[in-house]
């Protein structure tokens, strides 16, 4: 196996000596643009900032993903205006067909696999292929294994994940090319670590080659299946089950397979992504005998991607006017958006705050809606005017939190300056991050492992307002270059962190934003200098090589 991509796929640029060992980045999503329907949320947006500045810092690193048939969904609305999932194909006329098309064995089954290339120059990222089975010579069951990110059937996304590991370690295989390091972005993958098995013979040849990154900040949410259910589908490579107990750790009477288990046991470097989350992870998994260490390399967000470059201009000069001026001119270009889905028109002169990422019940994006009173008093107060913006997408099978996306719909009606926007991808984060003053966070505490969307905000001069947890803890200081509520009880989480969140808003941020608009300016100016270096992804990027992939 050669030790260099054949020259079709190779790197626009010499690579830097510092980043010359070979690594394959295995990730089930990646945000690259929008043009590129490749992901859901916050894991899709790391990896696809994490390619970017892969390519700018010039790394010997290439990413493996899935090219989705159907996306993760479009997000319309039904005639009453609730909320639709909306699948349809998509088509790339980028991508290049590798012409590289190979069989791997799911449920007992031949599968065909084709595989197609992004090249660098078109994003500015490093070499990218991305696997499907919606290709000649399968049936209708094997076709739609790439259909739909995050499928619904427990079985189909077992199969996705055979596509995405097991699928990808052959793809290199096939094309010749033999990296010094797989990296596992979550345990999605893992199914690759039998492949390789197979391959190399010997489970410290495995571990020696393999990285991963875990983004679970509690034990219940790490997927597991029966061990059984797994090797019906093939997941094992045809390891005989007993070999595959035993170089993953699992005892002769365990039928439950952990999938981010046998990730660290099969890893020779693992790490968490929050200096929080390392501690929380290190300590959820202190049970577990032979993992391997846990570090932290803290999410970050390719900053030439999101920041907006006159903003970024006036930061650089630290001119506040003209971060006022170009900030009112962005919120200016937001608020055609929401005029146009939501028949509103909103005020570039008035405090304008978004709640915008995942729609998921931990987040708790309705949580400032929950004291009805307090919240329409202060949508409602003539001194201190405020806008309100939400947009992001549940799960397509998340009934609860597609309950919660309508319910809040349903209570913009009441106001003239509270709007919910359909459609939250690429495009439009970008464009509430440049739009927003401020940036709500709400997620509870020590559920949200990094969290991503306010690191973007704040390069776009808004500050982050927001429950202690993930990125937050390594960035703001309260009143300085952020505003942040103190950790809730847990008898009383919910109640006290409403209570905490709206005294914090019309306390402190509506006045200062009012009354002292140069502070509220050199808040801002402080806070878009502090994000921009150390939660830029370059510094993410680098971080691996130091870190991780050693």
């Amino acid at each position: 196996m050669a030790k260099k991509l054949p020259s079709a796929y190779a790197h626009p640029y010499a690579i830097d000596s510092r980043y010359k060992k070979s690594v394959a980045y295995f990730s089930m999503e990646f945000a690259i643009d929008q043009a590129l329907k490749t992901y859901s949320g916050g894991l899709g947006f790391l990896a696809g900032s994490h390619m970017k500045s892969a390519h700018d810092l010039r790394q010997n690193l290439i990413g493996i993903g899935i090219l989705w048939k159907h996306g993760y969904y479009d997000q319309t609305r039904a005639t009453d205006n609730s909320m639709v999932p909306q699948f349809r194909e998509k088509m790339y006329s980028f991508l290049k067909d590798t012409g590289i098309r190979f069989q791997i064995t799911i449920a007992n089954q031949p599968v065909w696999v084709a595989s197609y290339f992004l090249d660098p120059k078109l994003f500015g990222t490093v070499p990218m292929f991305f696997l499907t089975t919606d290709t000649d010579g399968n049936d209708q069951w094997a076709r739609q294994i790439s259909y739909h990110l995050y499928d619904a059937d427990a079985s189909v996304k077992v199969m996705q994940c055979m596509l995405l590991g097991i699928g990808g370690a052959k793809f290199l295989d096939e094309l010749g090319y033999e990296p010094d390091i797989y990296h596992l972005n979550e345990a999605h993958a893992v199914s690759s670590v039998y492949y390789l098995y197979k391959k190399f013979g010997k489970k410290e040849s495995v571990r020696k080659r393999l990285v991963f990154t875990t983004h679970t900040p509690e034990e219940a949410g790490n997927e597991k299946h029966n061990i059984y259910f797994l090797n019906d589908l093939s997941f094992f490579s045809g390891v005989p089950l007993e070999t595959v107990r035993k170089i993953t750790g699992f005892g002769p009477g365990e039928t439950v397979f952990n999938h981010s288990l046998a990730a660290l046991r099969l890893s020779h470097q693992a790490n968490a992504v929050s200096k929080l989350h390392g501690d929380v992870s290190r300590q959820m998994w202190s049970w577990a005998p032979d993992i391997c260490d846990i570090t932290h390399v803290t999410n970050s967000q390719h900053k030439a991607s999101w920041a907006d470059a006159e903003l970024e201009e006036a930061r650089s000069k630290g001119d506040l006017d003209a971060i006022e001026k170009r900030k009112k001119e962005l919120k200016g270009q937001l608020f055609k958006t929401v005029a146009d889905q939501a028949g509103k028109l909103f005020d570039p002169n008035i405090l304008t705050i978004v709640w915008a990422r995942r729609f998921a019940g931990y987040k708790r994006p309705d949580l400032l809606t929950r004291d009805r009173e307090r919240f329409d008093r202060i949508m409602r107060n003539k001194d201190f005017p405020i806008q309100f913006i939400w947009a992001g997408k549940p799960y397509p099978k998340d009934d609860s939190a597609i309950y919660t996306f309508n319910q809040l719909f349903y209570l913009s009606h009441l106001y003239p300056n509270m709007a919910v926007l359909t459609g939250y991808e690429l495009a439009l984060s970008k464009q509430l991050k440049e739009g927003s003053d401020v940036w709500l966070n709400t997620p509870v505490v020590t559920r949200e492992a990094s969290g991503t969307s306010g690191m973007t905000a704040a390069m776009n001069a808004s500050l982050n307002f927001s429950t202690y947890d993930g990125w937050v803890c390594e960035f703001s200081r309260h009143g300085e270059n952020s505003f942040i509520v103190p950790v809730a009880s847990e008898s009383n989480r919910d109640g006290e962190d409403i209570s905490n969140m709206l005294d914090v808003l019309e306390n402190e941020i509506l006045p200062l934003y009012y009354e002292r608009s140069n502070d509220w300016y050199e808040t801002v100016l402080r806070s878009m200098t502090e994000v921009g270096g150390f939660f830029n992804s370059d510094r993410m990027a680098a971080e691996y090589y130091e870190k991780v992939y050693k």
